[in-house]
């Protein structure tokens, strides 16, 4: 390849914990109801990872799966990027976990940490290294087992909140006009740690030597977000010169059903345009974007060629948006 390159999203995989929780199954052990969460969140049920599953067990899964829709050997994969805010432990990244369980022996393989926004800044690292002719093929991952890092007699969070992974395959092809190619077509990145004390975990090796649970003022947090996507959505379609009447699909962080309704209403984009699983799976935190995209890759509804505009935003703050011409 002699010319620019660009990263094409080849495949998509995930995994679910087996486990399900209903609503019905929280309030039994804390003062919540079925219809209170629903009318606040839209969430239904979540997945639980299992005592004995690790978020690199989740992430590997995922990556088989995404790997074989690519039909792609592991053997051509350079680059692995996890995003993920719970590891299996403080170190080893799980990126060499993934690496190891699938048996790569070469390449690079680091994790990102941007907590919700995590998969949009893994893609946009992974895309930079495509680019620049670092690796040929590249898997990025979200991968979150957050029900370790939840306070389950907190009300305001617990219900929140759910395990899961996603993947996706990005293989270098010659770039050639932005308005016809397929893969990753543009992408922004933002952070302000001002918010920090709006969305965090209370503990850490540095502070507490604890893992510590997480902790959200969810208000304050809601008027960020619906603030700051669709900004970043702005921006990135000014980017690649591209306005919202373009996309044919957000895929965005499964959140909350409010928010992703107040963004599209933001943005002048119809909800049959969003593609929403937040109410199956909850906010799986890193593994949201690529868990939606992945269902609605595989239920027909994202078809090659279609434009869709990735976004999220986590705690720090941390928010970004990524443009992929899909297929």
């Amino acid at each position: 390849m002699s010319g620019a390159l660009r990263s094409r999203v080849i495949g998509c995989g995930s995994y679910l914990p087996q486990r399900v929780v209903s609503n019905d199954e929280l309030a039994k052990t804390v003062d919540t109801s079925d219809e209170w969460i629903i009318e606040r969140t839209g969430i239904r049920q979540r997945h639980i990872a299992a005592d004995e599953q690790k978020t690199s067990d989740l992430a590997t899964e995922a990556a088989k799966a995404a790997l074989a829709h690519a039909g792609v050997d592991v053997s051509e994969v350079g680059l692995i990027v996890v995003a993920t805010a719970t590891p299996d432990d403080t170190f080893p990244a799980v990126a060499t976990q993934v690496q190891r369980k699938l048996g790569i022996t070469h390449g690079a393989a680091f994790d990102v940490q941007a907590v919700c926004s995590g998969f949009i800044y893994a893609l946009t690292v992974a895309d930079a290294m495509v680019r620049a002719g670092q690796a040929k093929v590249a898997l990025v991952i979200g991968a979150e087992t957050f029900s370790r890092i939840l306070d389950w007699e907190d009300r305001t969070t617990c219900v929140l909140f759910g395990d899961g992974a996603g993947a996706v395959v990005l293989r270098a092809e010659e770039a050639s006009n932005i308005h016809t190619d397929h893969g990753v077509l543009a992408s922004r990145l933002h952070s302000d740690g001002r918010y920090r004390d709006m969305l965090y975990v209370d503990g850490g090796p540095s502070s507490t030597r604890t893992t510590g649970f997480l902790r959200m003022k969810g208000r304050e947090v809601f008027r960020h977000a619906v603030e700051n996507l669709a900004s970043v959505v702005g921006e990135v379609l000014d980017e690649a010169g591209f306005e919202p009447k373009d996309i044919d699909w957000v895929v965005p962080h499964q959140a909350n059903r409010r928010i992703l309704e107040s963004t599209a209403k933001k943005l002048g984009l119809s909800m049959d345009r969003v593609v929403m699983t937040v109410d199956r799976h909850a906010n799986t935190s890193a593994a949201s974007v690529p868990l939606a995209l992945d269902a609605a890759v595989k239920d027909g509804r994202i078809k090659s060629g279609d434009l869709l505009m990735l976004e999220a935003m986590g705690g720090g703050f941390t928010w970004g948006g990524a443009l992929v011409r899909w297929g």
